[in-house]
Formats: C-alpha cells, sequence, structure tokens
C-alpha cells in the first residue's frame, strides 16, 4: 500500500469523525446560542435554562440521524476490513 492510499484512507476517517460530531454538536450549539441572546435580551442569568434544550435537542439528532451515523461508520469499517489484505500484501 503506497503513501496515497494510506492518507486518503486517513483522510476519510477524519471526514467522518467531523460529519458525525457535525451532526450532533452543531445543532445543540445553535440552540445554545438562541438561548444566550434571549438570555441576554431579558437579562434572565440562569444556568441550568439553557442545558434542557441542548440535551434534548442532541437526543433527537441521535434518534433522528442515529441510523445514517451507523451506516456511515459501518460502510467505513467493512471497506478498510476488505482492504487488509491489500494493506498487509
Amino acid at each position: 500500500m503506497d503513501v496515497n492510499e494510506l492518507t486518503s484512507m486517513f483522510s476519510e476517517a477524519i471526514f467522518l469523525v467531523v460529519a458525525m460530531v457535525g451532526v450532533l454538536v452543531v445543532p445543540g450549539l445553535l440552540v445554545g446560542l438562541l438561548i444566550a441572546v434571549f438570555q441576554a435580551a431579558t437579562q434572565v442569568n440562569e444556568q441550568t435554562l439553557s442545558f434542557l434544550p441542548r440535551l434534548i435537542l442532541t437526543l433527537l439528532m441521535v434518534v433522528f440521524a442515529g441510523e445514517w451515523l451507523l451506516q456511515q461508520i459501518g460502510d467505513f469499517f467493512n471497506r478498510l476490513f476488505m482492504n487488509i489484505p491489500h494493506i498487509i500484501g
């Protein structure tokens, strides 16, 4: 296996991790930002106010995007395991 194939495999793995984290974290960050703007506008300084909506949204994203996330990581590992003979030999 040459260096180009190895680097493309690593770049695909890193892109997969970034995509998976982005799907789960970015919506929570946006909701947290909206709640922070609301808190700043109303001067409500409650720390726990933003926790529950972010938690619920993250759990909903796991429910809705979980199948896609598992499919993507399963496909990647399947390609990785199928390439083991090519990597070794």
